[in-house]
């Protein structure tokens, strides 16, 4: 119950969140090649993510988190984002979850410690899996240098 509170609190600030990772992605210098990325597109993602994380981690499938980071690592190729900027943008993206969960659930009740522990595990799970499909996509789309029409499938 406190995990889902917990995921709550992300989806209600999710657009403060996306924003704050729009400006980490924007300065960091990993991630270079997205400022010719339009920044709303980027925050637009990202805040679908944020908005619905419940869903993400707890309804949805392997396959839809694997098909959207697969098309994402497909359309990062395509924009010619190196595929070391792309995995350290879903990086940033974990990683800004991680602080917030960590400043606003500064509690030392042991229950409250066991549900901000099984939350990393399911974002640790979720973004495990949003790497790998992304480097996938990213393949995908480099092998066939984006020639392909219609909807894309899955390689691996």
């Amino acid at each position: 119950m406190l995990t889902y509170r917990l995921v709550h609190l992300i989806e209600t600030r999710s657009d403060a969140l996306a924003s704050g990772l729009l400006h980490k992605v924007q300065r960091s210098p990993r991630t270079q090649a997205y400022q010719n990325i339009p920044p709303e597109e980027l925050k637009q993602r990202v805040y679908e993510i944020y908005r619905h994380l419940g869903e993400w981690l707890l309804d949805k499938s392997e396959s839809d988190t694997e098909e959207r980071y697969f098309n994402i690592g497909v359309r990062r190729s395509r924009q010619g984002v190196p595929l070391s900027q792309l995995v350290w943008a879903i990086i940033l993206t974990k990683e800004n979850l991680l602080e917030f969960v960590i400043e606003e659930s500064a509690s030392d009740r042991v229950v409250e410690l066991f549900a901000k522990q099984e939350l990393f595990q399911l974002l640790d799970q979720f973004f495990d899996r949003a790497i790998h499909s992304a480097v996938l996509g990213y393949g995908f789309a480099a092998e066939t240098n984006g020639e392909r029409g219609g909807k894309l499938k899955k390689a691996g």
